[in-house]
């Protein structure tokens, strides 16, 4: 028994099962496909087509999505630029990070 709880102390036991955890790109794919996201002020839903539909404030901005090598992208037209996140989990939260290591959170809202 004292075995099991050292292995779990170092494991970090029950805490470890509460962080983050880093989402491949089919995890990405499952847990944005068809959903809406809530951030302060703005939602945003994630169409199977590609589209994305993003709320601040009541005004509308369309913009287009895709998964490319476990990471999270869009693209926010007239601008051609994709930009690309990796994403990690924690139950019903999901978080974007950036290239530059900002940090987005979100929950879902539908």
């Amino acid at each position: 028994m004292r075995r099991f709880a050292l292995i779990l102390a170092l494991l970090g036991g029950p805490v470890a099962a509460q962080d983050w955890m880093p989402m491949s790109g089919e995890q990405i794919r499952d847990a944005l496909t068809g959903r809406v996201l809530a951030y302060p002020d703005t939602s945003q839903d994630f169409r199977a087509s590609g589209r994305t539909l993003y709320i601040f404030r009541g005004r509308e901005s369309w913009g287009y999505w895709r998964i490319e090598d476990d990471r999270y992208c869009s693209q926010w037209p007239p601008n051609d630029m994709w930009a690309c996140y990796t994403m990690d989990g924690k139950g019903d939260r999901l978080r974007f990070v950036g290239q530059g290591g900002d940090i987005t959170e979100a929950s879902y809202a539908d």
